[in-house]
Formats: C-alpha cells, structure tokens, sequence
C-alpha cells in the first residue's frame, strides 16, 4: 500500500533533505536547428547521501558512474546532474562542483581546512541538440546556476533538462512523483523520482491514447479517458521521431537508510518504471540511467528473518515496489506537463490539457 503524503507536493523534493533546481536557455521562436532549447536540472542533497546508479541503455553519456559502484571506496554524493547537450552537457558538472565547493559541500580532504572538500557530482546527459541550434549546450556556468536555484518547488514538463526532450514523436520534459509507504516495515518512509523523458520509444499507447504509464494506476488517477478516434489518428499519423541518440535519465530517492548495495537495487528496480511507460526501452539508441540516493534519515524496525538474510530484506523490497511506480507515474507528468516548441506536439495539443 503506498499513498500522498498530506500536503505533498507529489515531488521527489517530498523526500525531506532532496533539493532540484533548473537552469534552462528557451528562445521563444526556437526551430529544429536555430535558437536556444536546452537546459540542465540539479538535484542536490545538502550533507551528503548514499547513492547508486544503473545505466541500462545502450548509448550512455555520463560522469563519475564508476564511482558510485557498491564495490568502490566513496560512499556519498553531494548532487546530481541531469542535462541536455549530449556529451558536451557534461561540463555543467563542473559548475555544480564549484558551487558545491563555494558552500563547503564534499568530502573533506583536511581537518585543519575545512574549505579543502571534493564534491562528488555524478551526471547523465539526454541527447537534444537538433532541438535549437546544435553549438548551444549546457555551460559550466548553468551547471552553477541550477545548483543555486535547488529548492523544494520546481517547474515540470519543458524545463530544466527537459526542455529539448522529445518522447517518440511528441514532446518529452520533466516529471516527478512520490508516495510515502504504507503497512510494513516501511511504513512512513517517502519514495520520490524525477525523470527526463527523451525516449526513441512511445509513451503512449496508439490504440487508446492514453500513456502506457497510466497501465498501473489506471486513466483515472491522472484525470485522463481515452482520445477520440479522431485524437487518436492525429497521433499516430504524426512522423516517427527521427535522431538515433535519445536517452530517458533520473533519479530516485528516499529518506529510508540504505547502504551503496541497497541503494543499487533501487536504482535496477526503478528501471521498471521506465519499461511500464516507454515502449520500447533501453534500446541501442537510448542511454537510459537511473540514479538511487538514500538521505538515511529514516530507519526501519528489526524484523526477525532467516539467517540466510539480510534484515532490511523486506523493506529494500517495499522500495523497490515504490520506486517502479514513481519512476513510471514522473515519465506520465512529464509527457502531461510538456509544452509544444519547435513545432514538436506535445500531448496536450492532440488530447487537451
């Protein structure tokens, strides 16, 4: 059983200790191939949290992955960097990190200066160039400017990182999502993703209309009911979504305390989410990642199991149930929030906000 947090904003910022902010460029008459349509999203943990990431896709862009593998040496990460711009959006990690240095966010590399800190800031980049003009990417300098901007609220749909997303042929951008758990050892922890949904696959199902993502909640819960037929043939008659680099990225979070090898298993699981809203995932053409950070603040009660097993066995298999469905419910808020740019429909123009 999973549900709302009482005044929820229905955001991974609903994991207490999880901050997002964008910095985006977003000319208002951007074409496929002319202006700016591009921009970067930080989610930062002020104080560090344990993390783990999966990058199932075929075709990944990312920095400091080797990093977090449970096997290595460092234990935490102090943000994360989801951004445009391909491989030459990587560079805006370099600004979180400066940003990070300024306020004293890293691991500390000197007890007699506490100024002397390495920010660990891993990053996964979606492909968006053709959206806008190909020489306009992510800066170090917007990488500075997302992480100063992280707060509990943020924008949705054609923001931050998603504002060059395409989802198959329509509009892709950035979702998020959250459920605190229900009866068991979980109950009251809160799960939360935000996802950035570029897909070469479909999010929505021709048949009906309706985003795959809606498949476990149901049409209902998103306020939504089958297109016309008429919707319906608009939609499909729209042009495949022609570029070979896609990439859906994220990150899922929670306040229950996980060590790198539980919250790597977050991270693999999560990736269902994707495969219930996106079809097909992680092909060749994608380079889908999934991050997953545990802020620790919340333990769970020793439950009596085999010795066999580990004894957060069962609450790492309530998160893990929560992190699919919040991953798939931000991929259905992203493609609901898009807005139409450079003549690429967003789903709100076909069926109606």
């Amino acid at each position: 059983m999973m549900r709302s947090a009482p005044g929820a904003r229905d955001a991974i910022t609903d994991v207490v200790g999880v901050l997002v902010g964008h910095c985006q460029r977003l000319d208002p008459q951007v074409t496929l191939g002319s202006g700016a349509a591009t921009g970067c999203t930080v989610v930062r943990v002020p104080g560090g949290a344990t993390a783990a990431v999966d990058v199932r896709g075929g075709g990944p862009g990312t920095r400091e992955t080797d990093l977090l593998d449970p096997a290595n040496t460092v234990r935490q990460l102090h943000a994360i960097l989801l951004t445009g711009g391909s491989a030459y959006g990587l560079a805006a990690a370099d600004g979180v990190m400066r940003w990070a240095e300024e306020h004293g966010e890293g691991i500390p590399m000197d007890p007699a200066d506490p100024g002397r800190v390495v920010p660990i800031v891993p990053a996964a980049v979606i492909f968006d160039l053709p959206v806008g003009d190909w020489r306009v990417r992510p800066t170090a300098d917007d990488g500075f400017r997302a992480a100063d901007a992280a707060s509990t609220e943020f924008a949705r749909g054609t923001a931050g990182a998603g504002v060059g997303a395409r989802a198959g042929a329509l509009k892709g951008g950035i979702g998020s999502a959250s459920v605190v758990l229900g009866e068991g050892p979980g109950e009251g922890m809160t799960v939360g993703a935000v996802i950035v949904a570029n897909p070469v696959g479909s999010v929505v199902d021709p048949r009906t209309g309706l985003p795959w993502g809606t498949g476990t909640d149901g049409p209902e819960y998103f306020g939504l009911a089958p297109g016309t037929p008429e919707q319906i043939a608009a939609m499909n008659a729209l042009p495949v979504k022609g570029t070979v680099l896609n990439t859906t990225i994220g990150v899922v979070a929670t306040d229950a305390a996980l060590d790198p090898a539980g919250c790597r298993r977050l991270a693999t699981t999560a990736h269902d989410g994707l495969a219930r809203a996106i079809r097909p995932v992680h092909s060749p053409l994608d380079g889908d990642t999934l991050f997953a950070l545990s802020t620790g603040a919340k333990r769970a009660p020793a439950v009596a199991l085999p010795p066999a097993f580990p004894p957060d066995l069962l609450l790492l298999d309530q998160l893990c149930t929560a992190a699919a469905v919040v991953v798939e419910r931000a991929v259905v808020d992203a493609v609901l929030h898009a807005t139409s740019i450079a003549g690429i429909p967003a789903y709100r123009d076909l069926f109606g906000a």
